[in-house]
């Protein structure tokens, strides 16, 4: 019997991590950043992985931010284990990591870790954010 339960515990658990999961922004290549830097909108380019907790804890943040932000600024996320040259060519050097970004493409500023969505929208009302 408590084989069934853990068993039955484990499989709905997964399923909720499927669906947590399904929400997150996906992972962003070169020409998205890319594309990104040259929309003439302040851009925060969070690079992280999808096993990582504090990264984790970032992707509703990021989710919920891209959808507010809209044609206003933009919010991208990397997978450093998925493409890690990208990790490397922005010198990331522990996850999660965020690159804030001006209108011109320009890097203004870096946050490494757990940085919360109050912080964000300061940092990109920085970057010039109306």
């Amino acid at each position: 019997m408590k084989k069934y339960i853990a068993a039955t515990l484990l499989t709905a658990f997964s399923l909720l991590t499927v669906s947590a999961s399904a929400a997150e922004l996906s992972s962003s290549n070169e020409a998205a950043i890319r594309a990104a830097l040259a929309s003439g909108k302040p851009t925060v380019a969070d690079f992280g992985a999808r096993a990582c907790i504090p990264c984790k804890k970032m992707a509703p943040i990021l989710e919920e931010l891209n959808r507010e932000l809209k044609g206003k600024a933009n919010v991208t996320f990397t997978d450093v284990w998925v493409t890690p040259a990208l990790a490397q060519e922005y010198r990331v050097q522990m996850i999660p990591t965020q690159i804030f970004f001006d209108a011109k493409g320009k890097e203004l500023k870096r946050h490494m870790g757990f940085i919360d969505k109050s912080d964000i929208l300061k940092e990109l009302k920085a970057a010039g954010l109306k």
